[in-house]
């Protein structure tokens, strides 16, 4: 079994950026737990503040055997139709996550444009919401 984690924009600064709302974690140590609670899986890792560069690692997943993706699409979310295509493009079974609830923030951030496209959402759960995604994808992916 094959899986993405795929971040957007400002994403890489886990851990530093804002740790009041996406906590102090690194995506780094994420990746380990997730790691250590599937050893099963094998687990692929992708960041881009670049639009462009996260539909291209959609699609090459969709082309290189991954079986689902976990995609936190960032500030992308609530702004990219083409986002939204991508991940209906790929045809792979995909769980939106966010760290925060993004519903008791600002207002804009309460619409997302890949929702529809998704699978489901995980919000709201900091870092354990990347591993509740990946329950949900393994629990879609065994029926």
């Amino acid at each position: 079994m094959k899986l993405l984690i795929l971040n957007g924009p400002n994403l890489h600064r886990l851990g530093r950026r804002e740790p009041s709302i996406y906590g102090s974690d690194t995506m780094d140590i994420i990746l380990q737990r997730l790691q250590a609670a599937y050893p099963e899986v094998e687990l692929r890792y992708a960041q881009s503040n670049s639009e462009g560069a996260l539909i291209d690692h959609l699609y090459d997943a969709c082309d290189g055997g991954v079986q689902g993706v976990v995609f936190n699409a960032g500030a992308y979310t609530h702004t990219s139709v083409a986002l939204h295509d991508a991940i209906r493009g790929c045809e792979l079974p995909v769980v939106e996550v966010h760290l925060s609830n993004v519903h008791t923030r600002e207002p804009f951030r309460h619409k997302s444009l890949i929702a529809p496209a998704c699978l489901g959402v995980v919000a709201g759960f900091g870092a354990d919401s990347y591993r509740l995604a990946v329950e949900a994808l393994l629990h879609h992916l065994a029926k």
